[in-house]
C-alpha cells in the first residue's frame, strides 16, 4: 500500500470518505481487498494467498538482516 495518483489502468474506489487507488489488473487477482485499522496500523488482506515468510524482522533469530 502507497500513495499514489490514478493512472488510466486504475480504478478508484471510494469508502467512507477514503479514495482508493487500484491498478485493474491487480484487482482481478487480489479481489476483494479488505483495508483496515487496527492499534498496528492499516492491514490489508487480499485473496492472493502468500507462502510462508522468508525471514522475520532485524531483532528475530530468523533475520534477512544479517
Amino acid at each position: 500500500m502507497a500513495l499514489d495518483e490514478p493512472v488510466d489502468t486504475d480504478d478508484i474506489y471510494e469508502v467512507e470518505g477514503f479514495k482508493y487507488v487500484v491498478n485493474k489488473e491487480f484487482m482481478v487477482k487480489a479481489e476483494p481487498i479488505k483495508v483496515d485499522f487496527s492499534e498496528y496500523g492499516f492491514q490489508v488482506s487480499s485473496s492472493i494467498e502468500f507462502g510462508p515468510a522468508q525471514c522475520g524482522s532485524c531483532s528475530t533469530t530468523k533475520s534477512c538482516c544479517s
